[in-house]
């Protein structure tokens, strides 16, 4: 499949081939812009947010995302035969997210029924008698969002749908990897009713291009969800007065207490884990057990890693499938390698099973100093360390520079407290895995891990001002 430059007006600049990354195959391609076509999505942005007479009414925007929800649904295998295809999930998965990025989409119409202004006080002293005072949201103006490849359908969804709720022109660039979702995506909303300039979709030919869109002055709200060190660098090049928000990863720990349920445990930090080969930002990467358990839980959890099937994503058994590139298969290879090394007792994996599948792999008491101790895997690899005293696990999970998602798993309320009060995190599932997210609630990485809030409701409310009007009359 081939799609052909999203952006009105503007000139393409060649094609960028994308590859399965389960065969390493081409499965589409997607045509891109030079400086001359961000300039020209830049302007038209900019130019339909300056006409204020011609924003889209609420009305009319509810209407295309109510549209786009039900075209998603008619089209769903074909969506999902895309979003396999680039983005190597697989099927049972990916269904699931089609059916979260559609619910999406109505939460994104929700928000525009529910989203509103107050009344501020007054006539409560001499200063503000006779004044009647209130606020009303507004458009923030132009929208840039850079997005991530391992949800390729849903992160869009969580970014270009909040703009258009919230009645932004937004530009929307997607991983290189995983591009055709997020185009297909802007399809469907026009063929909803959205005129193309309110959402274009581009693939910049070079990154000096892309950070030149981002850093434009023209853009009011920067979305970016992806590495750190490329998150926070853009963020350093902004504009002034331009907002942003940030999403990274992390390397999301897990306490178990002594009386924790092994039983009810298994399976939810096995899917947390493993779940798209742990190509999540806040996939289970360190289990901290206390030594009664420890032992245990490891070889139980090896145990349900090496039962999952690894292999073709378009295969309705398979549970895992491959990562995004060949290197990535590399890189986890050899931070399972050195940690084997450096001390770890290698129990699940630890082994490649094709250039792009990696098996999944439980490693017993890594050092603290592994690479898979202190930075983000980002592939199927969950480390358990022994504890004695369960605030010597709190120390060791709040150590690195990432807060995000964070686990306790007890049978007690009080220990559930007691490290939901010390952990480090903007969340903290108890007897839940730390990947659990439903796309309505507040998800924010702390420390290096982001900036801003996101969630449906949260980024359509961060793309908005509040304007407040006060009205002043002798008869109030």
């Amino acid at each position: 499949m081939h799609y052909s430059i999203k952006v009105p007006d503007a000139p393409s600049a060649g094609n960028l081939r994308v590859f399965s990354p389960f065969e390493n195959r081409p499965v589409g391609s997607v045509e891109t812009v030079d400086a001359v076509g961000v300039e020209q999505a830049l302007e038209n942005s900019t130019a339909l947010y300056r006409d204020r007479t011609g924003w889209l009414p609420a009305g009319e925007r509810a209407a295309i995302l109510e549209r786009t929800a039900a075209l998603m649904t008619e089209r769903a295998e074909q969506l999902i035969a895309v979003a396999i295809a680039e983005g190597g999930k697989p099927y049972q998965d990916t269904r699931a997210e089609l059916r979260r990025a559609i619910d999406g989409i109505h939460n994104c119409r929700e928000c525009i029924r529910s989203g509103h202004g107050s009344e501020i006080p007054m006539q409560i002293n001499d200063a503000s008698m006779h004044r009647l005072a209130f606020t009303h949201r507004e458009p923030i103006g132009p929208v840039v969002a850079v997005s991530a490849f391992n949800h390729p359908l849903n992160l869009i969804v969580h970014q270009v749908g909040p703009a258009i709720a919230a009645g932004c022109p937004v530009i929307v660039k997607p991983a290189e990897k995983t591009p055709l979702s997020a185009f297909a995506l802007v399809e469907l909303l026009r063929e909803a009713g959205l005129p193309e300039a309110w959402c274009q979709p581009l693939m910049p030919e070079k990154l000096s291009i892309a950070e030149a869109l981002v850093t434009d002055a023209r853009v009011a709200f920067f979305s970016f969800i992806g590495s750190s060190k490329v998150g926070w660098h853009l963020r350093s090049k902004l504009a002034r007065g331009t907002r942003c928000a940030l999403e990274h990863g992390g390397a999301a720990p897990v306490v178990a207490a002594e009386d924790a349920d092994l039983d009810a445990m298994l399976p939810l930090l096995t899917k947390g884990g493993f779940y798209h080969a742990g190509q999540v930002c806040v996939s289970v990467q360190r289990v901290y057990a206390h030594r009664s358990i420890a032992r245990e839980l490891a070889e139980k959890l090896a145990r349900s890693a090496d039962a999952l099937k690894v292999g073709d994503p378009t295969d309705l058994d398979t549970e895992v499938g491959p990562l995004i590139r060949r290197e990535e298969v590399d890189r986890v290879d050899k931070w399972v390698n050195e940690a084997v090394t450096e001390g770890a007792e290698l129990l699940a994996g630890g082994e490649r099973l094709s250039e792009a599948c990696y098996r999944p792999t439980v490693l017993f008491n890594p050092a603290d100093s592994s690479k898979v101790s202190r930075l983000e895997i980002f592939g199927p690899v969950v480390c358990v360390y022994e504890y004695d005293e369960i605030d010597e696990a709190i120390a060791r999970a709040n150590a690195l520079p990432y807060a995000f998602q964070a686990a306790v798993m007890t049978g007690s309320l009080d220990t559930a407290m007691h490290a939901f009060k010390h952990l480090q995190a903007s969340a903290v599932m108890i007897n839940d895995h730390t990947a659990f997210r439903v796309d309505w609630m507040p998800f924010a990485g702390l420390k290096e891990s982001g900036y801003g809030t996101g969630g449906i409701p949260y980024t359509y409310r961060e793309m908005q001002i509040e304007k407040m009007a006060v009205i002043r009359s002798p008869q109030l």
